[in-house]
């Protein structure tokens, strides 16, 4: 029930757009709200034209579920990700008895499947589409266990308390597994996959890329990459610049780690590429252990987009005069979940009463004035 019940609109709420007394125009953020065993924050800050981060937090007396879903290529497989796989983690896991690794590995699938087949219905007349993919990190915290899955290079860090000198510290401990090229290993990986292809990750535009394409080794669509029928249909050749393909160059199998929580264990922080390409594991720890728990997903995303102001010798008052399009030349989309394991000393235990069921979907595009009918018109162009 509590993954389904998610997608009844009245149940749906909203954060707020950060646009006005002089803020950001393309942030959205939800400050602090309750989950079973603590408290979360969530914001999110556009840079594309069209918002290719999706996300979404749901949370019951029992457990709570977080989706972070970084789009390329277009919004549609982030979009359709965030609509389709917590319903999918629903339906296994009421049919195996609960939550396990093999229930989160069929949703995934599940997931894929269900998108390359919207792909091939769409691509007479959006032949695109074969080119949209998504990043997917997702968590779940049931009985005080977490489970994280993973495609892609989204990634979630662990705050853990330790004592030091006499003194509350925090280390960083990095939970997911990056599956991007400019990692060796992950290079390597895919290079063995493909012994009798020597240019299966070519070094171009100063990175490290898959058939000089892109840079994360899997995902959820990117159907050009995976299915050689769709990369040789006549359709798809018109629309894009097609390589050839023998077999799948990227996969959809997630990295899952499955983990007991300890009481020393403070906070999680997942959030898209787009805040690590700016922050390290140990910066953005530091600031969530060192500032109030209220906003503190919006601090660190101002964080983030200071640092990416500061490469260019700019100030963030400047990057946020930028319009969206224009703005992806100095940032990404940048989405962050902090979800805090403790209650606040002081705080209220009981915020989450017997079968109450919340979601946190953020809006499906900031810009946008309504963020519902942009939802409603990509659905009715994708079914």
């Amino acid at each position: 029930m509590m993954l389904r019940s998610c997608y009844r609109p009245l149940e749906r709420c909203f954060g707020r757009v950060a646009g006005g007394g002089g803020g950001d125009g393309l942030m959205w953020h939800a400050d602090l709200k309750q989950h079973a065993s603590g408290d979360y924050s969530i914001a999110v800050v556009q840079a594309n034209s069209n918002l290719e981060d999706q996300s979404q937090v749901l949370t019951s007396s029992s457990a709570t579920y977080v989706g972070v879903y970084d789009g390329h290529g277009g919004p549609e497989a982030s979009r359709f990700v965030n609509k389709h796989l917590f319903p999918y983690m629903h339906k296994f896991a009421t049919e195996h008895g609960g939550l396990s690794a093999d229930v989160i590995r069929k949703a995934f699938n599940a997931t894929e499947e269900e998108f390359c087949h919207l792909v091939k219905r769409s691509l007479p007349w959006k032949p695109q589409i074969a080119s949209a993919g998504s990043c997917c990190l997702v968590g779940a915290i049931s009985n005080d266990v977490l489970y994280v899955a993973n495609l892609g290079d989204s990634r979630v860090v662990l705050g853990r308390g330790v004592d030091e000198d006499k003194k509350k510290k925090v280390v960083a401990e990095r939970l997911s597994t990056d599956h991007n090229v400019a990692v060796e290993e992950v290079r390597k990986e895919v290079q063995a996959l493909h012994p009798d292809d020597s240019h299966i990750v070519v070094y171009t535009r100063g990175v490290w890329r898959i058939k000089g394409i892109i840079q994360v080794s899997r995902s959820i669509g990117d159907v050009y990459l995976k299915k050689p029928e769709i990369n040789r249909d006549p359709i798809f050749q018109q629309f894009g610049n097609p390589i050839p393909l023998k077999r799948p160059v990227m996969n959809p199998e997630p990295s899952i780690l499955i983990r007991k929580l300890r009481p020393e264990d403070l906070f999680l922080i997942f959030a898209s590429d787009g805040l690590w390409e700016q922050l390290s594991d140990e910066a953005a720890v530091e600031i969530v252990f060192k500032n109030p728990r209220a906003g503190i997903a919006k601090r660190l995303v101002r964080a983030a987009i200071q640092e990416a102001a500061k490469k260019r010798e700019m100030r963030y008052d400047d990057i946020k005069k930028i319009k969206k399009g224009t703005r992806r030349h100095f940032h990404d989309d940048i989405t962050v979940i902090v979800i805090y394991l403790h209650h606040q000393k002081g705080s209220s235990k009981g915020g989450l009463k017997n079968n109450v069921v919340g979601c946190t979907s953020a809006p499906v595009d900031i810009f946008s004035l309504n963020a519902d009918q942009a939802e409603v018109d990509l659905l009715q162009t994708i079914s």
